[in-house]
């Protein structure tokens, strides 16, 4: 049978795929899938590889389990079984059955992350639910700026001046849909302990995206909300249609950005 699952996890105590021997401390959902006793060799296809760090409050992934003179798990009880396995980290939210031909990345409709922004005094003021979940840059912030760099950003573009090298550099379209890009005030993890200090929330929404694109994204819309970068500059780096265009050093951290959902049609 072949199941879809969504889960969660935070990006710096959490693997995905099957974690290597020598990491004996961490394991991926794949470690533990192994561990139900399959009968095929267990491969999990996620839909989206975040960044080391980077969070995920709903990801999916797809995979084949055979069970050996036994019918399939049903949905409740498969994704039990895993979180059982996991103990502590029952990150697994929901599971379905899906057709032998489905594929968690490739028929997924959109995709949506978040960054978090604390504007604390400094870091001694961030709640310790927010500390590792959030970018505290201790400053001021002109919203009116960053929402109009982020309307240069919406639509259809080539978006290889916000992408990063790496391996998949030549077989990956840099021509990318933003349908959603939006700036909005967010709030603490605690917000009715810490409602004194501003939160703001960047949106990204899209079928998919370039490797590293949303925290360069993310990072060119701070800089511009700090004063480091005009709404026109940033619009010449969008045009340049090259990685090295690119000012070094202004991608966002991994540990403020959250996948937040990933969508597929309901049949």
């Amino acid at each position: 049978a072949r199941y879809l699952i969504f889960f969660q996890y935070i990006g710096t105590k959490y693997g995905v795929v099957k974690v290597p021997p020598q990491q004996l401390k961490k394991k991926g959902v794949q470690d533990h899938l192994e561990r139900l006793r399959p009968e095929n060799h267990v491969s999990l296809y996620v839909s989206s590889r975040t960044d080391a760090g980077v969070h995920a409050l709903s990801n999916s992934a797809h995979f084949d389990l055979q069970r050996k003179n036994k019918a399939p798990f049903t949905e409740e009880i498969l994704r039990d079984a895993i979180n059982f396995h996991l103990r502590e980290q029952s990150i697994v939210t929901r599971a379905v059955r899906v057709p032998l031909d489905f594929h968690s990345r490739f028929q997924a409709q959109s995709r949506t992350y978040l960054y978090r922004v604390a504007l604390g005094p400094d870091k001694t003021q961030i709640p310790l639910s927010d500390s590792e979940l959030c970018w505290n840059l201790c400053t001021e912030l002109d919203i009116d700026s960053m929402r109009e760099a982020a309307a240069i950003l919406k639509g259809t573009h080539d978006f290889s001046s916000f992408r990063a090298i790496n391996s998949d550099l030549p077989f990956k379209n840099p021509v990318k849909t933003m349908d959603q890009i939006c700036v909005q005030p967010g709030s603490s993890f605690t917000s009715n302990h810490f409602h004194h200090i501003p939160f703001w929330e960047l949106t990204f929404t899209s079928k998919s995206f370039l490797y590293k694109q949303v925290r360069r994204m993310a990072g060119a819309l701070v800089a511009v909300g700090r004063g480091r970068l005009s709404p026109l500059s940033l619009k010449k780096v969008l045009d340049a249609r090259d990685s090295t265009a690119f000012p070094q050093g202004l991608s966002a951290p991994a540990h403020g950005l959250f996948l937040t959902n990933v969508e597929y049609r309901d049949e």
